[in-house]
């Protein structure tokens, strides 16, 4: 799989930490930004990882904070994109099974490295379940196409 991942300055560490895993585990990895731990702001680093998800050029995108509210955030308004702050495993599996999100935030000064990797692996390995949650997205979709 090929994953869009960008941080801020809070988020550079875990971002480097989650490069390599992602790549350790065998998924190719493109990276936006941020360049180091250096104060920069995010919005526009999200909106790149966000747009390459619903540009197709990345099949899922990764966006990290401090807290990862302002992230996701971003993220969500670039259209297409369904973006998900999860900082444990059950909103992880969640998020995909129930929303089919299609961008992970994560707050770098809440999760820490290893649960950051478990989180990852769920949120990839999990599949949208559709069903009664199919049409939900298309209400999303069509309130996203009114705006």
């Amino acid at each position: 799989m090929k994953i869009a991942i960008g941080a801020d300055h809070a988020g550079y560490q875990l971002k480097t930490h989650l490069i390599d895993h992602l790549q350790a585990t065998g998924h190719e990895v493109d990276d936006h930004g941020a360049d180091s731990a250096d104060r920069i702001d995010y919005p526009p680093i999200m909106a790149s990882v966000a747009r390459a998800v619903a540009q197709g050029t990345a099949d899922r995108g990764i966006v990290l904070g401090g807290s990862g509210q302002g992230e996701q955030i971003t993220a969500n308004k670039i259209a297409g994109i369904r973006a998900a702050l999860c900082n444990d495993l059950y909103t992880a599996r969640l998020s995909r099974e129930h929303n089919d999100a299609n961008v992970l935030a994560m707050g770098a000064r809440i999760v820490a490295e290893a649960l950051a990797d478990e989180i990852v692996t769920v949120w990839l390995a999990t599949e949208f379940e559709g069903g009664r949650h199919a049409p939900r997205l298309a209400q999303i979709h069509d309130i996203e196409s009114q705006a």
